[in-house]
């Protein structure tokens, strides 16, 4: 018998929160939500799907940009109302052209870019 995507914590809108991190470096590179239906299509395909709040839509990561993330391992935290999403990221992971949507750090009280746009 296989997973079942229904078995996850959602919240009232029916997402989950996905940590997308790169399986090799460990770097964390984004979070976005999915809801089950995205779920179900990145374990089938092993193309990383979300689910946007601002489309109302899915979309398969990579789909418009070329810069795709597969699926190397799906994991779930210990409450089931959080993903982490093991990827082989190619390109940048942020929309800014950034290897990740983490790209400003506070230090001093201040905020610095730490990654600059990827060209």
């Amino acid at each position: 018998m296989g997973f079942d995507p229904q078995t996850l914590n959602y919240d009232a809108s029916g997402l989950i929160p996905a940590i997308a991190q790169d399986h090799r470096s460990g770097e964390v590179l984004m979070l976005a939500w999915m809801n089950a239906e995205a779920v179900a299509r990145t374990l089938e395909s092993r193309r990383v799907t979300y689910w946007s709040r601002s489309r109302a839509t899915l979309w398969v990561k990579g789909e418009s940009s070329g810069h795709v993330q597969h699926l190397v391992e799906m994991r779930l935290d210990c409450d089931r109302d959080c993903l982490l999403v093991l990827v082989e990221q190619t390109g940048p992971a942020c929309h800014t052209n950034r290897r990740s949507c983490f790209h400003t750090a506070l230090r001093d009280g201040a905020e610095v870019e730490i990654l600059r746009p990827e060209l």
